[in-house]
C-alpha cells in the first residue's frame, strides 16, 4: 500500500472550508488536514509544525480579517514565513481570498483596501494565460463566480495574471509551477452560503446595494453550476500539480 497522500488546510473561519474541493480531494485518496489559525493566536510560532517544504499540498483559505492586521493576529506573519518558504521551493499551494492575499504579501505586493467592496455573484474575464490554466473551467461562459472581499493586491512581480473582473483587476496568478492564488471562491456550495449569510451578516448590513435576500436569490441561480465547475477546475489543478 502506497504512502497516504496529505493535505494541509489553513483555515481562519470554520464555514470557509474546503466546500466542493473536499469531495475531489476525497477521490484522490487525500487525507484532510485542518490547521485552525485561531488556534495559533497565543501561540503563532507553532504554526511551524506544518512542514514548508513538505511536497504536500497546502491551501490557505478566506477570512474576514485583512493581511495587514498582523498586530491584533500575529500568526498572519507566520502564515506568509511559510509561504515564502514553499513559494521559494516552488511546493503545490493554494491561497483562497484571504490566502491569496497572504501569497501576495509573501511575494512582497501590497494590499490595500479596493475602490468598493465586491460581494455577490460577477464574471471572471480570463487573460490569454488563464485560458490556458485549469482556470478555463471557470470561465463567464461556463458560470458566474462568488466574490467576498474588501481588499485587494497589485501583481506581484513575476507573477502570471489569470483572471480581472469589471471591479477587481487581479483576480487570480499563478507564480512559478505549483503556487496559485485566487481573489474569488469557486469552492463554495449553495448548502454552505447560509452560514456565509450568518457569519458575516454585520459586513452585509453596511454594504451598500448588498442583502441577503439578494445573496440567496443569485445563490440559488447560479451555486449549483459553479459547484460543478470549481471541481472540473480543482480536478485539473490538483492533477497538473501533484
Amino acid at each position: 500500500m502506497g504512502d497516504l497522500k496529505t493535505v494541509n488546510v489553513i483555515r481562519h473561519l470554520a464555514f470557509e472550508d474546503l466546500g466542493s474541493f473536499g469531495s475531489v480531494l476525497e477521490a484522490h485518496g487525500y487525507l484532510v488536514n485542518y490547521f485552525e489559525a485561531a488556534d495559533y493566536a497565543l501561540k503563532p510560532d507553532e504554526l511551524s509544525q506544518i512542514d514548508a517544504l513538505s511536497d504536500s499540498l497546502l491551501v490557505v483559505l478566506g477570512g474576514p480579517i485583512s493581511v495587514n492586521d498582523t498586530a491584533m493576529f500575529p500568526f498572519l506573519d507566520e502564515e506568509v514565513g511559510l509561504l515564502k518558504q514553499r513559494i521559494a521551493a516552488d511546493k503545490p499551494t493554494l491561497g483562497i481570498c484571504l490566502g491569496a492575499q497572504l501569497i501576495a504579501k509573501a511575494l512582497g505586493a501590497k494590499i490595500y483596501p479596493g475602490k468598493e467592496k465586491e460581494i455577490g455573484w460577477y464574471d471572471l474575464s480570463l487573460t490569454a494565460a488563464g485560458e490556458q490554466s485549469a482556470l478555463r473551467y471557470l470561465d463567464a461562459k461556463h458560470c458566474s463566480m462568488l466574490h467576498w472581499h474588501g481588499e485587494t493586491f497589485d501583481l506581484p512581480a513575476g507573477a502570471a495574471l489569470l483572471a480581472s473582473s469589471e471591479r477587481c483587476p487581479h483576480q487570480a496568478f499563478s507564480y512559478g509551477k505549483n503556487i496559485l492564488a485566487l481573489q474569488f471562491h469557486p469552492e463554495i456550495t449553495q448548502r454552505s452560503m447560509e452560514k456565509w449569510f450568518i457569519g458575516h451578516i454585520g459586513e452585509i448590513m453596511q454594504t451598500d446595494g448588498i442583502s441577503v435576500e439578494k445573496l440567496r436569490e443569485d445563490t440559488r441561480q447560479f451555486a449549483n453550476q459553479l459547484e460543478m465547475q470549481g471541481e472540473l477546475f480543482f480536478n485539473s489543478w490538483l492533477n497538473e500539480v501533484t
